[in-house]
């Protein structure tokens, strides 16, 4: 198991995060990888290296030009305007609304925003280019002949989508390590999403496509953060027909209903004929997790590793949510181990 980490994450270090009213602090930080690194290490998992520069021809893949441009000067323009705090936006491009792009970055920022929670604040997209290298050398370890490698991403991706931040993602990782994947001559990936949240910029982006299937096991939408999406009754669209599962669970979802979907997101990935899966992994489905509110312990996670390493296919674990309990980190070791197993 290779792990690939890289210290510019601690670029991003917003200082604000709109939650319950108030501008508190964000509950994402550099502290989030810190735990996480110091954990892997412990168990073990010695090989950690740097990603290499990728560029963004594969980002492009993925996302709207014009969106990555606007992630690159939204912080200069908005200090440029003459705003004191970090970016967040104050008007949406709302249902019956014009959807265009405002000049003005206030505007931008909302047009582009799919959550408020999450500010733009200096170095956000330096860290950001620097967690899609973390999941673009873990595709290519993958690509090399490897069977795991733990991108340890951050900020995380899966709420970003084709041309939308929110929720602490900005670029996409899981995504883009995938689409780097089929560039390298699999003909089919899978996404399986683990994290409490939804992936709802994962399926933003491959709803439509029949070359990525998504699986996302998740809090019920109705309850749960981004509630726009990832409801059962989403299934694709187009050629992407059939190539989405969605698994919203409820308040208080213990292992053994999580890991029963689980199973049968394993078996419907095997069906599909996926040559690799990425997994974006969430811990905070744990029972602590002051954000999330399922009940999985940390053994459970173990069990999530093996359960996944059963499938046979290589593995690439890019890091998504978890917070607020220095657990995270020993329980994001619990996979890579039960992975190994």
């Amino acid at each position: 198991m290779r792990v690939f980490y890289s210290e510019d994450h601690r670029l991003r270090d917003a200082k604000t995060e709109l939650h319950g009213g108030l501008l508190v602090k964000p509950f994402e930080g550099p502290f989030r990888a810190e735990w996480i690194l110091e954990a892997v290490r412990k168990a073990g998992f010695a090989d950690v290296v740097a990603p290499a520069d990728h560029g963004l021809a594969t980002a492009l893949k993925i996302h709207d030009a014009r969106y990555l441009e606007f992630l690159h000067t939204c912080w200069e323009r908005w200090v440029a305007q003459g705003f004191e705090g970090e970016a967040i936006p104050t008007a949406f491009a709302y249902r019956r609304s014009r959807q265009r792009v405002p000049n003005h970055i206030d505007g931008a920022v909302g047009y582009y925003a799919n959550s408020v929670e999450t500010s733009i604040s200096k170095g956000t997209y330096e860290a950001a280019l620097s967690s899609m290298n973390v999941a673009l050398s873990g595709a290519d370890w993958l690509n090399a002949g490897n069977r795991f490698a733990f991108s340890l991403c951050r900020p995380p991706g899966h709420h970003a989508g084709v041309d939308l931040f929110g929720g602490y993602c900005f670029i996409n990782n899981a995504a883009v390590a995938a689409e780097r994947l089929l560039e390298h001559g699999a003909a089919k990936v899978a996404i399986l999403d683990v994290d409490f949240h939804h992936g709802n910029g994962t399926q933003d982006i491959t709803y439509r496509r029949d070359d990525i299937f998504f699986a996302s096991l998740h809090g019920d939408p109705l309850d749960a953060f981004p509630y726009f999406l990832g409801y059962a009754d989403e299934t694709g669209e187009g050629r992407g027909e059939g190539c989405n599962v969605n698994y919203p669970m409820p308040a208080g979802t213990p292992w053994h209903v999580w890991s029963a979907a689980l199973a049968d997101a394993l078996a419907r990935i095997k069906a599909y004929g996926a040559e690799a899966i990425v997994v974006s992994l969430g811990v905070d489905t744990f029972e602590e997790d002051p954000i999330s509110f399922f009940k999985l312990k940390t053994p459970d996670f173990r069990r999530m590793g093996e359960m996944i390493a059963a499938s046979g296919l290589p593995i690439l674990t890019c890091m998504e949510g978890g917070y607020g309990v220095p657990q995270i980190g020993l329980n994001v070791a619990n996979v890579l181990e039960g992975l190994q197993a």
